[in-house]
């Protein structure tokens, strides 16, 4: 690990990692321990052949000790670890690999299949209920071969071309799984609710200005769905999560976005600026599918997480990383650290993440050529 200073605000920040490329977790689960000073992430820093962050590196999942640098292996999986999910104490890990959804036990090194794909579906976003008796994820059909690593090349072209998008549940005994929803559409961020193991959210993904209704809360119980925060013409939504209380977050930017952002600093799929009589805001939405915020943004993000309280965001701006206050009635913004990452792949994604207490927020960035991982403590 080393320490540096922020050039431009002069907050100091811990380089987590130095070689091979280190992913933490997507922003909408959470890389922190609960219990110990330690995230869990994928590497490919065991792997025997070094690969470019766009040349789908051999990644394995590691555990690390943020306070003294210690690095555990955890897997040693022939191909490469993809989506992870994990319990709050890090008990439990579900991966996705070649696949297959596995479990991971930490406490006793078992490995469990939870399901196999014969290939015709590829597996997306595993979450892991909180009574910890399922793990469940997304799957869609596999179609024309587009890829979707770089850039978010053939976002659009798999938004049309997938027609069946399932969830589906997976013991954790390992003893069997079941679809427990079907669709007509490219379904992806599953997740279940913090604190009810009956209650999940999903999205229909794709182009958010494409998508007509984006965020689905589903009822496990009664397999039925129903659409959290309807969408107007004007509406372009996505990135929810659940906050820690059980509240659904959402950023909506309006027409004109497709909620992407690539090298070269544009959108992928729309190119038109969108119209000025539309302000973008975040919300934060009930299970009922009732606005509980709704805060304005005189500016936008690339993704969001909140605080324990959802009194502070951090969000990930082109070149920046910023905190924004939205305890009052209006946002304010404060520029944290320049993150210095190219936007090339998912990977190098910053997802800025705040842990359990609040205190410290983790983030990537694929500054130098490699990914590596940054803590920033408040």
């Amino acid at each position: 690990m080393r320490q540096f200073r922020d050039p431009r605000t002069g907050r100091l920040i811990t380089q987590l990692t130095d070689r091979g490329n280190n992913v933490h977790l997507y922003f909408t689960e959470n890389a922190f321990d609960l219990t110990r000073p330690e995230i869990i992430f994928r590497s490919d820093r065991a792997a025997k052949q070094e690969r470019a962050p766009h040349e789908n590196p051999h990644y394995n999942l590691f555990r690390l000790n943020y306070l003294t640098g210690e690095i555990t292996q955890l897997t040693d999986e022939d191909q490469p670890v993809g989506s992870v999910t994990k319990t709050p104490d890090s008990e439990l890990i579900a991966y996705l690999t070649a696949g297959k959804v596995k479990l991971l036990n930490t406490r006793t090194g078992k490995t469990t299949v939870l399901y196999e794909d014969k290939g015709d579906y590829n597996l997306y976003s595993p979450s892991i209920s909180p009574n910890r008796r399922y793990v469940g994820f997304a799957r869609n059909e596999r179609v024309k071969a587009v890829n979707t690593n770089v850039n978010y090349g053939g976002f659009k072209e798999s938004f049309y071309q997938i027609k069946d998008g399932r969830i589906t549940l997976a013991r954790t005994d390992g003893s069997s799984w079941f679809d427990v929803h079907c669709d007509t559409h490219w379904l992806g961020h599953f997740q279940f609710a913090p604190d009810d193991p009956t209650l999940a959210m999903f999205c229909h993904e794709g182009p958010w200005n494409l998508v007509t209704q984006r965020i689905w809360l589903l009822d496990l119980a009664a397999r039925q769905v129903k659409p959290i925060f309807r969408q107007d013409e004007q509406d372009s939504v996505g990135h929810e999560f659940w906050t820690q209380d059980g509240l659904i977050f959402f950023d909506n930017r309006g027409p004109g976005h497709d909620g992407t952002i690539t090298s070269a600093k544009t959108q992928a799929v729309v190119q038109s600026p969108s119209p000025d009589n539309f302000r973008p805001y975040v919300g934060l939405m009930d299970r009922e599918g009732r606005l509980v915020r709704r805060i304005e943004m005189p500016f936008y993000c690339n993704h969001y997480h909140a605080n324990p309280s959802n009194t502070l965001l951090v969000g990930d701006d082109a070149d920046n990383l910023v905190l924004i206050d939205i305890s009052g009635e209006q946002a304010r913004l404060e520029v944290l650290c320049e993150h210095g990452t190219s936007w090339h792949t998912q990977a190098s994604h910053c997802h800025p993440t705040w842990s359990w207490d609040g205190k410290r927020i983790l983030y990537a960035s694929d500054r130098g050529g490699r990914v590596n991982l940054y803590l920033l403590e408040l």
